[in-house]
């Protein structure tokens, strides 16, 4: 009797390639994989017909080509993390030449055609861990929890599942989402008690989304010197993470 690999949950997947035939082989690869599993939801031939598809529906992770008429993969990959839930990229390619631009754009992977199975999956394992709503995220994010934070004369209303970090300045806290920052009056504390299972404690002045921690990296900070900060997924900044905290996230990114 052979034993069937549990599967974990499956990725919202988006193929976007002009050629019909590479669009079906892709997806019929990504049917052949688990831990984690795929379900292609959308294909589109170009970037206009991947942006119309993306306003009504939300996709983990987008399988996107570089040449294509019109707008090329790269401009599309930028378009894409302007979006309010940016979707993890894994671009798919027959040209080499671009994976440095690619991963200034913060592509989760970086896959050469013919495309081998197991260079599949090991992508998804990685766009799984970048994926803005990842396995086993549960109950706070799925009810769509959100803070209400006034800014001069208006309200405005931020998805908890869109903020990637909680920074304490002098008198207020920093909200940053991957489109802008916001200002909170608040306890940084309050926050970390508030939602421990989904932010962690990198800094005394920091907590960070688990699900957005991309990278740790070796890093000069002008106050403190050499350390390390994080990479989060969608933005440029790098966060110092203290020496009392540098195993918890060593940790978490080796999981």
């Amino acid at each position: 009797m052979t034993a069937t690999a549990p599967l974990s949950r499956r990725l919202q997947v988006m193929v976007v390639d002009d050629e019909a035939l590479a669009r079906a082989r892709l997806r019929t690869l990504l049917g052949d994989c688990y831990n984690p599993g795929a379900e292609v939801v959308a294909e589109a031939a170009n970037a206009g017909q991947a942006l119309e598809l993306l306003r009504g529906r939300r996709v983990d992770v987008v399988f996107l080509d570089i040449h294509m008429p019109g707008a090329d993969g790269l401009a599309l990959a930028h378009t894409l993390k302007t979006l309010p839930q940016p979707p993890v990229v894994v671009f798919v390619t027959a040209h080499a030449e671009h994976a440095l631009q690619a991963f200034d754009l913060e592509a989760a992977d970086y896959l050469t055609k013919p495309v081998r199975l197991e260079r599949l999956q090991a992508a998804l394992q990685k766009a799984e861990r970048l994926a803005h709503i990842p396995s086993g995220l549960g109950g706070v994010f799925a009810s769509e929890e959100v803070l209400v934070i006034q800014e001069r004369h208006r309200t405005e209303r931020v998805p908890l599942q869109q903020v990637l970090y909680f920074k304490a300045e002098l008198k207020y806290i920093t909200v940053r989402t991957v489109a802008r920052s916001y200002i909170l009056d608040g306890s940084l504390n309050d926050l970390e008690a508030k939602y421990a299972e989904h932010y962690l404690r990198i800094h005394r002045n920091a907590i960070v989304a688990r699900w957005a921690i991309r990278a740790l990296e070796k890093h000069y900070d002008a106050e403190e010197g050499e350390g390390w900060a994080v990479r989060l997924q969608g933005i440029e900044e790098l966060l110092s993470v203290s020496r009392r905290q540098l195993a918890t996230v060593r940790g978490l990114i080796a999981q």
